[in-house]
Order: C-alpha cells, then sequence, then structure tokens
C-alpha cells in the first residue's frame, strides 16, 4: 500500500482543540483501540473460568489468570517488534495502520471461533497488534509537533484523555452486553470498536506528516531473506514446543516471565558493553537499573486489575445496585475515570513545584510503597462472606492504585528518555516496556495463589514486599542520583 499523501503540520493548525487535524486521527484510533483492547479484557478472564452453563469456557481459576498474565505480558513484548518494524521496514504510519487491522481480526476471531481455538487465535492477533499499535501512535503524536512548539505537551495530554476515554468506556459496554447477551457479543462489540477506529484512522491518513512513514534504518535488501528465515523458524520452534507440550497453558506466564527477562538482560548487556555508550552514559545506564526492579515489581502488583481484581469482583464484591447487580468488568472503569480526574492534578502540582519537585527515584520509591499500601487495605475486607466487601471500598483502593500509577507510569517514560544514550533511543524506551512486560506476566504467576477463603497471606505478603521496595530506593536515592550524572 503507497503512503497517504500528508497535509502539512504547522503551529498554524489548531483545527483540533488548537492541535494540529491529524491529532484527531490518532485520538481516534488510539481510544477505539483502548475500548477494544480493555473491553476485551475485561470479559477475558471470566470468559476463561465461567463454566459452559454460565457461557464460559470452564478453564481452571489459576490456569486463567496465568493465561490473561501471559497475554498481557506479550502485549509489551510486542511493542519492541512494532517498533523495529516500523524502524527497519515499514514506517511507523504503516506499522500503526497494519497494526488496527489486525487487532480487529484478533476481536473477530475471540467472537467467531469456538472454545480456546478461538481464544489462542484472537490472543495472538490482539497482542501483535496492541504492540505494534502501541509503539508506533505514540511515536506519530510526537512527529505533529516541532521540538520548541509550546502546544506539544497539550497534545500528549489530549492524547492520553483519548486513551483512557476508551478504557472507560470498553469495559461498560462489553461488560453490559456479555451480561445480558453472551460473551461473544462482547467479544463482537471490541471487534466493531476497533473497526470503527480504522475506518476514521483511513479517512484521516493523508494529514499525517510525511515523517510519519519515513523509514529510518532501513534494513538492507540482501538481509530480508535472513529475517523472514529467523521469523519462519521462530514460529516453527514455538509450534514444535507447544505441540511437544513444553509451552501450554498452565505455565504460558512462565514463559514470558522467561522470554522478557531474557530480552532485559540481552538489552542491558549490549547497551553497556556497546562503544558507542560514552562513560557518563553508561553510569546513567546502570542508575537505570534500580528504577527498572521497581518498575517491575510495581506493574506485578498493579496489573493485577485484570487478574486477581477481576476474580475479586466476581466473587467477593458486593455488585448490587438498587437490586440491580453490575456486571463485573464495571469495575476495570473506575481506575481510567480517576486517571482523567488525577493526571491533570499532578501535572499542575509538578509543574507548580518546578525544581522543587521529588526526583525521579523519590517518585519511584513512593509509587511502590503506595502501591504496596493499596494491597493492604483488602485486609479490613479479608474472611467476609461472599460478595460482601463494599463497592465504595474498592473505589478506594483503585484511587490508591491511581496516585501510584501517576508517581511511576508516565514519570518512567520521560526518565528513559533522559537517561537513555544517543545510540540506543528506542531501545532504553523498549526496557522500559519490558518492565512492564515482566510486571504483567508476573501478576498473572502470582494470581494462582490468590484464594478468596484466605485472602490475608496473599495480601499482605505482597502488599509489605512492595513497601519493602520502595523504601530500599528511598535509601538509595542518593547514590542513583549520583549514577545519573545531572538527571533528576
Amino acid at each position: 500500500m503507497t503512503a497517504p499523501t500528508p497535509e502539512a503540520t504547522t503551529p498554524t493548525d489548531t483545527r483540533f482543540f488548537g492541535q494540529p487535524r491529524a491529532l484527531a486521527t490518532i485520538f481516534g484510533v488510539e481510544m477505539w483501540e483502548r475500548f477494544s483492547f480493555y473491553g476485551m479484557q475485561g470479559i477475558l478472564l471470566i470468559y476463561l473460568y465461567y463454566s459452559a452453563a454460565q457461557g464460559g469456557l470452564g478453564i481452571d481459576e489459576g490456569v486463567a489468570t496465568g493465561i490473561v498474565g501471559a497475554y498481557g505480558g506479550a502485549v509489551y513484548l510486542s511493542t519492541i517488534l512494532g517498533a523495529w518494524i516500523a524502524d527497519r521496514i515499514l514506517g511507523s504510519e504503516r506499522v500503526l495502520f497494519y497494526s488496527a487491522v489486525v487487532i480487529m481480526l484478533g476481536h473477530i476471531a475471540l467472537a467467531l471461533l469456538p472454545g480456546l481455538l478461538g481464544v489462542g487465535v484472537g490472543l495472538v492477533l490482539v497482542a501483535v497488534g496492541s504492540g505494534g499499535l502501541k509503539a508506533n501512535a505514540t511515536s506519530v503524536v510526537g512527529m505533529l509537533y516541532t521540538t520548541d512548539d509550546p502546544r506539544r505537551d497539550a497534545g500528549f495530554s489530549l492524547f492520553y484523555l483519548g486513551i483512557n476515554l476508551g478504557a472507560f468506556l470498553g469495559p461498560l459496554l462489553t461488560g453490559l452486553l456479555q451480561s445480558t447477551a453472551g460473551f461473544h457479543w462482547g467479544f463482537g462489540l471490541a471487534a466493531v470498536g476497533m473497526a470503527i477506529g480504522l475506518v476514521q484512522y483511513t479517512l484521516g491518513r493523508k494529514r499525517i506528516p510525511a515523517e510519519a512513514s519515513v523509514v529510518h534504518n532501513p534494513l538492507p535488501r540482501n538481509r530480508y531473506a535472513l529475517m523472514i528465515g529467523v521469523a519462519v523458524g521462530a514460529v516453527i520452534v514455538i509450534a514444535i514446543l507447544t505441540f511437544a507440550r513444553v509451552i501450554r497453558a498452565d505455565n504460558l506466564a512462565d514463559v514470558v516471565i522467561l522470554v522478557s527477562l531474557a530480552a532485559t538482560i540481552a538489552y542491558f548487556v549490549v547497551i553497556l558493553s556497546s562503544r558507542k555508550v560514552t562513560a557518563v552514559e553508561r553510569s546513567r545506564v546502570v542508575a537505570f537499573i534500580p528504577l527498572f526492579i521497581v518498575s517491575v515489581g510495581f506493574w506485578s502488583l498493579y496489573q493485577q486489575q485484570f487478574t486477581v481484581m477481576t476474580v475479586y469482583s466476581d466473587k467477593r464484591l458486593n455488585r448490587d445496585l438498587f437490586g440491580w447487580e453490575m456486571p463485573v468488568p464495571w469495575v476495570q472503569s473506575i481506575n481510567p475515570i480517576f486517571i482523567i480526574i488525577l493526571s491533570g492534578v499532578f501535572a499542575a502540582l509538578w509543574t507548580k513545584l518546578g525544581t522543587r519537585q521529588p526526583s525521579t527515584p523519590v517518585k519511584f520509591g513512593l509509587a511502590a510503597i503506595i502501591m504496596g499500601a493499596a494491597f493492604l487495605l483488602f485486609l479490613p475486607w479479608a474472611g467476609g462472606g461472599e460478595n460482601t466487601t463494599p463497592l465504595l471500598a474498592i473505589i478506594g483502593i483503585l484511587f490508591v492504585f491511581t496516585v501510584a500509577e501517576l508517581l511511576l507510569s508516565p514519570i518512567g517514560l520521560s526518565i528513559t528518555t533522559k537517561l537513555a544514550p544517543s545510540a540506543f533511543r528506542t531501545q532504553m524506551v523498549a526496557l522500559f516496556f519490558l518492565s512492564v512486560a515482566l510486571g504483567t506476566a508476573i501478576a498473572g504467576w502470582l494470581a494462582q495463589f490468590y484464594d478468596p477463603r484466605n485472602e490475608v497471606p496473599y495480601f499482605s505478603s505482597l502488599g509489605i514486599a512492595a513497601i519493602v521496595l520502595g523504601v530500599a530506593l528511598l535509601l538509595a536515592v542518593k547514590p542513583v542520583l549520583k549514577l545519573m550524572k545531572g538527571v533528576r
């Protein structure tokens, strides 16, 4: 497919709430992608472990949570693949477009294909597509502005709003449809949402700047055959391991954890050993290691919103609203509401504090401590009967989740670009996503130990572990800042 013929994007283009009109196109596709992603994820776990009589597959609960965790980790692993294809073969704009198509096909597979076949085909397609879109949508937004355009931060804030609007609406609507018409109708709605996003993006592709179609580091033609061979070989190896039952449904989370860990070690070794990295840059990469570890710990708790929190909402939460039972997935729409409200508050706070704001290691340490505290907040309700935890309690706990997230997630992306060596900027961003991939897979693995009948050991041990991790980083702030060589 030929690249779109872009309209010029200039500082005088203020047709979308004061931003370039092209932002509306990226805003739309990202909003609908998040609608489909979170809408599907909101009903995925209960579809896996609900009985056939309830419309589900009847998979063991521990295995089901492991599958969801592995899938979440695979999404973030796929961002590396999406970024590589954009940089070496197709350019960000084409990868974004094709990724949206792959995502839609994945949701269609979940909606139409029966049983585990639909789950397998659908989740692979959605994971690969979401990784490609996630890696490139943010990159394309950055291309809409010059480096000194004062609208850049506001543009990214508007883009972030689109993400959370989709994340808010997806679970609400798919959850409602699942509870009234069935799971496959919910998956079908996710496919329709992605189709809407794809149509509006196709109509607006001409507005995307030409830079988004540029392949910045083209792969030499004589290496295409080698790369195709590597890709085919990887698929064959995975197929053999699957048929040999080395890779199974009950150990998917373990596999993703090992792959993420291996990729992480490889990235750090390559960057730290490169001759293109100066002594100052190498010191900053070393400083990123403790931040990476805390990030993994944080995400291993935070991402349990899609594993343990789903089980908790199903079995322990009182979802009665004036005689009507709220669908389980609706709980996952609470966090996006808080993000929409609090992201502006935090942005204003950091702006007001300026140079007096806490350093990045302090923010990371506080995020881990607050995340651990959120898990301890489950303890007053432990040991209650089935569906007895008040909805207000979960709303309060998810508020604490959000505060912790805003101390780490946007800060993590920012500090990664600051600490990155000039020769490895993309790889360092990939490293941050690897911390999310590793944490998400660990969240799925940990969930197998959650027992609704005996919750105290689970919530207390993980909560305390996160607090200890955060305190350890706070105690190490001075040496970490010294390694960061002037970056805060």
